[in-house]
């Protein structure tokens, strides 16, 4: 046999034999503060999509010519509908890979705020804020698969606390926006503002953010194996617990904010414009305990630091509801606990979220997706059961945000039970 005279590159194409596709572009890797900003960018979504229209209530009320409930429901269903959505992003993309479940779910956001804006009845705005709610989970659960791809330990919680800090932001600067919004232009112009975030978030997603799981190590997306995987995750005790206790300090946090449109004209006296009073000492808490957080992992267990957390929040909750006992309410005491409420939960947050994902190495998306989904179902029956009775009265709110905290103590004192149990007496367990 008479070697070939043309080099491989130049044979012909095999007739029988279709030609591969080429291999994708490969995109410079992120450095850990431009992908914490760009997860944090993602998260944004969500807080976005709530605390910006809630000092809209009032217009959206009279614009679509809705009840007080009635606007309020526009809430709770994009609650419901991202609470049951975000079991599904870590599965898609651990089928089908973190940078197009991303992408997707950005386009979806984008048509769903579109309608929200044209939404001429009330019906209409339910129905495209369930929209919203189906694909603004994406950034918060894939982020944290992300981050656990890339990232271990430490570095995961220190990287995972500074998409926190970021992130705090949008709390505080979204009910501002949106009441100087509603108040120099229509509540619609909120969802403008929500789309044109959102159009730039893609961009700068589609041309940086990185491809973290490869094809080779993708699951199939079936539904025996999701049925499978499902059941090892949500059958598993220290996940529940774990998870627990990230969704009842949420929690703690959410009854706060969504009977606020409620609670502060009527108990503090506050306008559209004044709702920085909550948010501002909820945001700053958050943030700082992020930065805690950030400087204390790697020096400390992650078992200390929740347990440091937690003497924040119990505290917090209890003059919360030690100053509403005895005191009318009035500013800036009934906000101020607020502040080191949301400290104690982010010192906890990341640490306890990454126990949680590491129970699931193999199916980090999946669990990603269960311990949002926790969240998330936590936070709309907060939203539409129990804000709807206690937000005429900030002393049943502190109430409710102390048994909130008190009930997230008890699963983390659980789960470390549980874990000494296991180590005395071994046994198979997921």
């Amino acid at each position: 046999m008479f070697p070939n005279p043309n080099p491989p590159s130049e044979l012909p194409p095999d007739p029988v034999q279709p030609v591969p596709p080429p291999e994708p572009r490969q995109r410079a890797p992120l450095a850990p503060a431009a992908l914490a900003a760009m997860l944090a960018g993602l998260s944004m979504l969500g807080p976005f999509s709530i605390d910006a229209y809630l000092p809209a209530f009032p217009a959206i009320q009279s614009s679509l010519k809705a009840t007080p409930l009635q606007v309020q429901q526009s809430l709770s269903a994009y609650m419901a509908a991202f609470a049951l959505m975000v079991l599904w992003h870590g599965a898609l993309s651990d089928a089908f890979g973190r940078r197009n479940v991303i992408l997707v779910a950005l386009v979806a956001f984008a048509l769903g705020t579109i309608g929200c804006a044209a939404a001429h009845s009330v019906e209409y705005l339910w129905f495209f804020r369930i929209v919203q709610g189906l694909s603004a989970g994406a950034g918060v659960v894939v982020g944290r698969a992300i981050i656990r791809d890339l990232y271990a330990d430490a570095a995961a919680a220190r990287l995972l606390s500074l998409v926190t800090m970021i992130f705090s932001i949008a709390p505080a600067v979204a009910p501002i926006l949106g009441g100087l919004i509603v108040t120099v232009f229509d509540w619609r112009a909120i969802f403008l503002a929500l789309l044109l975030y959102t159009v730039l978030l893609f961009i700068a997603c589609y041309r940086r953010l990185p491809e973290t799981l490869p094809p080779a190590q993708r699951q199939p997306f079936n539904p025996r194996f999701l049925l499978r995987s499902y059941a090892s995750v949500l059958c598993s005790p220290p996940f529940l617990l774990k998870s627990g206790v990230v969704a009842f300090n949420f929690a703690g946090l959410f009854i706060c904010i969504t009977s606020a449109p409620e609670a502060l004209p009527s108990q503090l006296g506050l306008g559209p414009q004044q709702f920085g009073w909550l948010f501002i000492p909820a945001v700053s808490g958050i943030f700082l305990g992020a930065l805690a957080a950030n400087r204390i992992v790697g020096r400390i267990s992650f078992a200390r630091q929740i347990g440091l957390g937690f003497c924040f929040l119990i505290a917090a909750a209890g003059v919360n509801v030690a100053y509403h006992l005895w005191l009318p309410p009035a500013l800036p005491w009934s906000m101020l606990p607020l502040f080191v409420y949301t400290f104690g939960m982010s010192v906890v947050a990341p640490a306890a979220t990454l126990l949680a994902l590491d129970l699931f190495p193999h199916i980090r998306g999946t669990a990603a997706s269960c311990q949002s989904f926790a969240s998330t179902l936590l936070g709309a029956v907060v939203a539409g059961v129990v804000a709807p009775l206690v937000s005429h009265s900030l002393l049943l709110i502190a109430v409710g945000q102390l048994l909130f905290a008190v009930t997230s103590l008890a699963l983390w004192l659980t789960a470390r039970l549980y874990r000494r149990m296991l180590s005395a007496h071994p046994v198979q367990h997921s």
